[in-house]
C-alpha cells in the first residue's frame, strides 16, 4: 500500500480498526507468564479466528499480534534471536486471516525499558531493534505499520525512524496518555506535531482509559492535524471477578461515545484492552451513515519539544528565541563546552526560559571541538532541562543530522541559505527529520545588499524547498540584519524584507537582533528601537538575549502596540512581575555554608547530578554535618521535586533526574554518617518490592524503588516476574513493613491477590501496596491492599503507612 493510497482511504469515510486481543486470548486459555507472541505462533488457528471475527464485525484494518515482538522485549524470555521469524509468522497469520477483506498493519510497541538518559537503552539500539521487527513484518506481507501504546514520544520516534529507513509503507502512531500527558510528559499537540512532521501518516491515542478521556485529546490535536486522527480506547477500567479480568464498559456504553469522538475530529476508531468484535460491530452500526468532520487547520508555524509546542504567526505573541547558548564571544561557555561541562548549558537554558524565552538557539561552534558530539550533548541537556523547543544552529551536515536524530520534538534548523552546497546538503536532512528551518537569503554570490536581491533568493530557496514537501509554515525567513555602523541603510533594507514577507509572501520571519548595533556604543538602545520597528513591519520572532530586561520590555510593549496582546494583558502582567522583583528588600549576604546548601537544594530540584555530587563534597568541606545536609536540604529538595510532579509542573523525566541527583549526593554523604557525634541515618522502614509473576515490565517498579531509597527507606528489590513464594520469603527474612507489587498486564494482575492470600496464610503482619497501569483503587481494596497511581504518591503512601504503624494505627 502506498502513502497516497492510505490517504485516499480516509477521504469522506470513517475507518474502523480492530479491538483487543490479550483479554480474548486469556479467556481462550493463554497461560500466564508465557511470551504471548511465541505462544500465538503455536495457536495460529485461534489467532486467525479472532482476527476473522474482527473483520466480519467491520474492521477495515487488523493488527498483527506482534505487540511485544521486538528483540529487547523478547530477550526477557531468552528468545531475542527469534525476532524475525516470530514477526514474519504472525504477519503471515494475519495476512491469511485478512485475505482481500481487510488491510494488515504490522504492530510495533514499546521495548519495555526507558530510553537513555532515563534508562539503559540507547536510541540507536532501539532503532536497530525495531528494524529487526520491521523486516520480519515486511516479509510476512503487511500492508502498513502501526506503532501503538507508546508512553515515550522518543521511543515512538525511534520506531518511526526504523520503519522510514526500511520501507515506504504508511505508518500509524498512537500514544497512551494519562489525563492530558503521556507518562514522560508529552502533551497531545507536541506528540502530533513531532510525529506528523517526522512522517507518520496517522496519529492518535490508544489504551489510556475509556473513550470519554480521548475526546479532549482528539479535540486538542484536530486544529493542527495534517494527517488522520485515531482513537482506540480501552473498555473502561479492568477489575477481577472470580479470578477473571473484566472491564466496566459493555459494548453499548463504549459505542455511545462514538458520536462525540467523531465530532471531536477522529478519522479512525477501534478498541483496545477489554474490547471484542461486538464492540467493533456496534461502532460500525453507528458510523455507517457518518462522515468525518473537517476543521480548518490553523496556519501557524509549529516547533516543539517533547513537552511544549510554540506557535509562530503574526497574529500571535512575538516568539523570543534565546541567543545565549552560542559560544561566540562567550569565553565561559566556550571553556565549559571544551571541558564537556553540560551543567553550564542547563543553567543558561533555565535562565533564558525563566526570563521569557520561548525557544532556544543551540550552537556548538568552538574551534578544535568535536561539534557533532558536543551539539548532541547540548541538545540532550537542553531538552532534559527545559520544555522550550530548540533551533539547531549549525551548517555541518553530520552534526545537524546527529542532533536532529536524537531530538525528541520538532526542531528548527538555523539556517539554510541559497548557497548551492548548503541547499543540497541540508534540505534533505531537515526534511528527513521533520524539522522547520530558517531561510537565510545569502547565495553563492555572497550577502546581498538590497531587499530586492534578498527577496529573489528567498523565492529560489522556497521553490527548492517545495520540491521536498516544505510549505511556508515550515520556514522562518531571516531578514538578514547587518550593522548600521558600516551600512547606514542596512536596517531599512531588512525592514523591507520583513514587510514583504508579511504583506506579500505571507511567511513568518526572524532576525539575529544584536547584529544591527555591532560596533556601536549603547547597543541596547539601538537593538530595542530596531526591534520595535521590525515588529511594526510584521516580524514574528527574533534571536535575542531574554535576560536583558530592556529587550523583554520592548517585546511586551511591541506586542501590545501591534494588537498581538489583546488589551495589553501580558504587558501588564510582565510589568507587575518586574515591580515585585524591584520591591524585594535586599537581604544580608548569605554565609558560605548556606549558599552551598541552597545550591545543593537547587541542584536536586534541577536534576543536576554532577553538580549535586560536587556540592555535597563542598558542603562537607565547609563544615556541615552530613545528616544535617541530608535532613535540612536534600530531603526538602526531593520532596519539592515530588510536589512539582504532583502539580503537573514536573513529569517523569524531571522526577527521575531529581532522584538521580539525590542518589549522587547521597553517595558522597552516607559514608560520612556516624563518623562524628550525630550518628547514622535512621531507616524509615523496610519495603520488599517486585513485579509479579508472569510480568516482565519493571519501569514503574524501578522508579519507585529509587524514590523510596531517596526518602530513607530500606528497599529490597526482587526484580520482575517474581514468584509469590520468593516475595513472602524475602518479607519474612527482612522483617518487611510493606510489600509493594507492580503489574502492567491484565493477565498478571491476578497474581496480586494471590500474594495477599499467601501473606495471610503465613501470618505476615506487613502491609501491601499495589500499582501499575491496569490496577485501580477498587481492585486493590477488593483484596485488602493499598493503592497508588504513581511512584511519588506511593512514597507518600508508604510514609503514611509506617507512621500509622508507629502510632499504633
Amino acid at each position: 500500500m502506498t502513502k497516497k493510497e492510505f490517504k485516499k482511504l480516509f477521504q469522506n469515510r470513517l475507518i474502523l480498526l480492530d479491538g483487543g486481543m490479550g483479554t480474548l486470548l486469556q479467556k481462550a486459555g493463554m497461560p500466564s507468564g508465557v511470551c504471548p507472541e511465541k505462544w500465538a505462533t503455536l495457536e495460529s488457528d485461534l489467532i486467525k479466528e479472532i482476527q476473522r471475527k474482527y473483520i466480519e464485525a467491520g474492521s477495515d484494518i487488523i493488527y498483527t499480534f506482534t505487540f511485544g515482538a521486538n528483540p529487547i522485549k523478547l530477550s526477557e524470555y531468552g528468545i531475542e534471536d527469534e525476532t524475525y521469524n516470530l514477526n514474519k509468522t504472525l504477519a503471515e497469520i494475519a495476512r491469511d486471516a485478512a485475505g482481500n477483506d481487510a488491510l494488515v498493519a504490522g504492530d510495533i510497541s514499546s521495548c519495555g525499558s526507558l530510553l537513555y538518559p532515563f534508562g539503559s537503552v540507547m536510541f540507536e539500539e532501539a532503532v536497530e531493534g525495531f528494524k529487526k521487527q520491521v523486516k520480519g513484518l515486511l516479509d510476512g506481507g503487511v500492508d502498513l505499520f502501526v506503532i501503538e501504546t507508546m508512553m515515550d514520544l522518543q521511543e515512538a520516534r525511534a520506531a518511526l525512524i526504523a520503519i522510514n529507513e526500511s520501507c515506504d509503507l504508511p505508518v500509524m502512531v498512537t500514544l497512551t496518555f494519562e489525563g492530558q500527558r503521556t507518562l514522560m510528559g508529552s502533551d497531545p499537540l507536541s506528540a502530533l506535531v513531532t510525529l506528523q512532521s517526522l512522517g507518520a501518516d496517522a496519529v492518535g491515542c490508544n489504551c489510556s482509559g475509556g473513550p470519554a478521556e480521548m475526546v479532549d485529546i482528539i479535540k486538542k490535536m484536530k486544529p493542527y492535524a495534517k494527517v488522520p486522527l485515531i482513537a482506540k480506547p480501552n473498555a473502561g477500567k479492568p477489575r477481577l471477578e472470580n479470578g477473571v479480568t473484566v472491564y466496566d464498559m459493555d459494548s453499548e456504553s463504549f459505542a455511545s461515545y462514538t458520536e462525540d469522538l467523531v465530532a471531536a475530529g477522529v478519522n479512525a476508531l477501534g478498541g483496545c484492552c477489554g474490547t471484542t468484535p461486538e464492540y467493533i460491530r456496534r461502532i460500525r452500526e453507528i458510523t455507517n451513515t457518518m462522515k468525518p468532520v473537517k476543521i480548518k487547520r490553523k496556519p501557524y508555524s509549529l516547533a516543539c519539544s517533547n513537552r511544549r509546542t510554540v506557535e509562530i504567526h503574526d497574529t500571535l505573541s512575538f516568539a523570543v528565541i534565546g541567543e545565549r547558548l552560542n559560544p561566540t564571544g562567550k569565553k565561559f561557555l566556550k571553556d565549559a563546552l571544551l571541558r564537556g561541562n553540560m551543567d553550564v548549558v542547563s543553567d543558561i537554558a533555565r535562565e533564558q526560559v525563566e526570563a521569557g524565552a520561548m525557544l532556544l538557539d543551540v550552537n556548538a561552534g568552538v574551534p578544535g571541538i568535536d561539534e557533532k558530539e558536543t551539539l548532541k550533548a547540548m541538545v540532550n541537556e537542553v531538552c532534559n532541562s527545559v520544555p522550550a523547543p530548540v533551533l539547531i544552529d549549525t551548517s555541518n551536515p553530520e552534526a545537524l543530522e546527529a542532533a536532529l536524530r536524537i531530538y525528541p520534538g520538532r526542531a528548527i534548523v538555523n539556517s539554510i541559505s541559497g548557497e548551492s552546497k548548503k541547499i543540497e546538503a541540508l534540505l534533505p536532512i531537515t526534511k528527513k527529520y521533520g524539522a522547520m528551518f530558517v531561510l537565510l537569503p545569502v547565495d553563492d554570490n555572497g550577502v546581498p545588499e538590497t531587499a530586492e536581491e534578498r527577496i529573489e533568493i528567498i523565492k529560489r530557496v522556497y521553490a527548492k524547498a517545495r520540491e521536498f514537501g516544505f510549505g511556508k509554515e515550515d520556514i522562518l525567513v531571516d531578514g538578514l540584519v547587518m550593522t548600521i555602523a558600516s551600512n547606514p541603510s542596512g536596517a531599512l533594507e531588512t525592514l523591507k524584507v520583513i514587510s514583504w514577507c508579511k504583506k506579500i509572501y505571507r511567511i513568518n520571519t526572524t532576525i539575529g537582533l544584536s547584529n544591527v548595533s555591532f560596533g556601536l556604543p549603547s547597543r541596547e538602545n539601538i537593538n530595542a528601537a530596531f526591534l520595535a520597528m521590525a515588529v511594526a513591519n510584521g516580524l514574528t520572532s527574533a534571536i535575542l538575549n531574554p535576560n536583558n530586561q530592556q529587550m523583554m520590555q520592548c517585546v511586551k510593549a511591541s506586542d501590545a502596540l501591534a494588537a498581538r496582546d489583546k488589551s495589553g494583558i501580558l504587558y501588564i502582567e510582565y510589568c507587575s512581575d518586574i515591580s515585585r522583583e524591584l520591591d524585594k528588600t535586599p537581604g544580608k549576604p548569605e554565609k558560605q555554608q548556606e549558599t552551598v546548601l541552597k545550591s545543593l537544594y537547587d541542584a536536586i530540584i534541577n536534576g543536576d547530578g554532577d553538580a549535586a555530587e560536587e556540592l555535597a563534597k563542598q558542603a562537607l568541606i565547609s563544615g556541615k554535618m552530613p545528616k544535617k545536609i541530608i535532613d535540612k536540604e536534600m530531603i526538602p529538595a526531593i520532596q519539592k521535586v515530588g510536589d512539582l510532579y504532583e502539580q503537573k509542573q514536573y513529569f517523569l523525566p524531571q522526577l527521575i533526574r531529581g532522584a538521580e541527583a539525590m542518589e549522587k549526593a547521597m553517595a558522597v554523604l552516607v559514608p560520612e554518617l556516624g563518623k562524628g557525634n550525630e550518628g547514622s541515618m535512621e531507616s524509615k522502614g523496610t519495603i520488599v518490592i517486585a513485579t509479579v509473576k508472569g510480568d516482565v515490565h519493571d519501569i514503574g517498579k524501578n522508579i519507585l524503588a529509587m524514590l523510596l531509597r531517596n526518602h530513607g527507606f530500606d528497599v529490597i528489590d526482587l526484580g520482575k516476574d517474581v514468584e509469590s513464594r520468593r516475595i513472602i520469603d524475602a518479607a519474612k527474612v527482612k522483617n518487611a513493613d510493606i510489600i509493594a507489587l507492580s503489574a502492567l498486564m491484565t493477565t498478571t494482575m491476578n497474581q496480586m491477590p494471590q500474594v495477599m492470600s499467601d501473606m495471610k496464610r503465613e501470618n505476615l503482619s506487613c502491609h501491601m501496596m499495589v500499582g501499575g497501569a491496569v490496577v485501580d483503587r477498587s481492585f486493590a481494596e477488593s483484596f485488602g491492599a493499598y493503592y497508588s497511581n504513581d511512584a511519588y504518591s506511593a512514597v507518600k503512601l508508604a510514609t503514611e503507612i509506617i507512621k500509622r504503624n508507629k502510632n499504633g494505627g
